[in-house]
């Protein structure tokens, strides 16, 4: 089904709002340093919350034409074709300070397959359903692209989760549950408090895009009003709900693989590829972990071995 002109409205509206100057410089930085393989950058995390650069990384996603174009490296190329998205670390000074930007590159290609329910895994249409802005678009046909692709997100985003819900639910439940299935599928241990603060961030939109979504499918869905409060009554079939639950069960099992296998690439990607790995296992699990020069020689050992050692330990579920 085709986003409607509502949910498209929504989506595009995060991108109308001003921009911290910091990180228009990064933007800049990475159209300047993709050259014609550009077409656009995405900004989502946390940095976009607290609509600041000082918070935490900067996230982003570069769009680009073809793989081919934007690495000089075949190895790079290959390795984003084959296990999308590569993912590098980037320091730019700006006004006297250093931001720091962890960047994915994705080709325009992949992003709108992706997004589509055809992409089974939920590792991109459930990060590009959450509030997402496109600060540089090279033309008005990349723009439109976007933000269709960041619609059809949250379509696909809802329609994988909405079978799960047996009882009336708000539009807060059922991302609740989304989002935690989402992290369950991935090399990460979220608690409900974390899906509690990405509500109370963008309150107003999730239930925007939940309503425009939801408005049409009156096959499974029925709308009512509760003491102001819009709730929804699931009408799936038992079979359908199975299904459902199977679909993600396999998820939860191939996305633990892939994220070591993204883990693994990540270490070929950027200079300190071991810090990056214990970044990442640290900011999921909570567990700090301290790297021995040996370990940093070695980092795809130090990944994997740490990994099973943290998971022994019960860090991620």
């Amino acid at each position: 089904m085709m986003p409607s002109p509502q949910l498209l409205d929504v989506v595009s509206q995060p991108s109308m709002q001003p921009i911290p100057e910091g990180i228009e410089a990064v933007a800049r930085v990475l159209i300047e340093q993709y050259g014609q393989a550009a077409l656009g950058i995405l900004f989502y995390g946390s940095c976009l919350r607290a609509h600041s650069d000082q918070e935490s990384l900067v996230d982003c996603y570069v769009l680009v034409e073809n793989y081919s174009l934007a690495f000089s490296s075949t190895l790079l190329a290959f390795a984003n074709w084959l296990l999308p998205p590569n993912v590098f670390f980037l320091s730019v000074p700006f006004d006297n300070r250093i931001i720091r930007i962890k960047y994915a590159v994705l080709s325009l290609s992949d992003f709108e397959r992706s997004v589509t329910p055809q992409w089974f895994h939920s590792y991109f249409w459930a990060r590009f359903a959450q509030p997402t802005v496109l600060m540089m678009a090279t033309n008005p046909e990349v723009k439109g692209k976007v933000f269709h692709g960041l619609a059809q997100a949250v379509q696909t985003f809802l329609e994988k989760i909405l079978p799960r819900m047996t009882q009336p639910f708000t539009a807060e439940e059922l991302w609740e549950m989304g989002l935690m299935l989402t992290y369950g599928a991935e090399l990460r241990s979220e608690p409900k408090g974390r899906v509690r603060i990405l509500w109370a961030h963008a309150r107003e939109h999730y239930e925007q895009v939940t309503r425009a979504v939801l408005i049409d499918r009156s096959s499974v869905i029925r709308m009512n009003q509760d003491n102001g409060q819009t709730r929804y009554t699931p009408l799936f079939s038992a079979r359908a709900r199975w299904v459902n639950r199977a679909g993600w069960g396999i998820r939860r099992i191939q996305g633990k693989l892939l994220s070591i296998l993204r883990l693994v690439k990540a270490a070929f990607t950027f200079q300190g590829g071991a810090d990056y790995l214990v970044w990442k296992i640290e900011r999921h699990s909570g567990v700090k972990i301290e790297l021995t020069p040996a370990q940093r020689r070695h980092p795809i050992w130090t990944g994997l071995t740490t990994f099973w050692r943290l998971y022994r330990q019960g860090a991620f579920r």
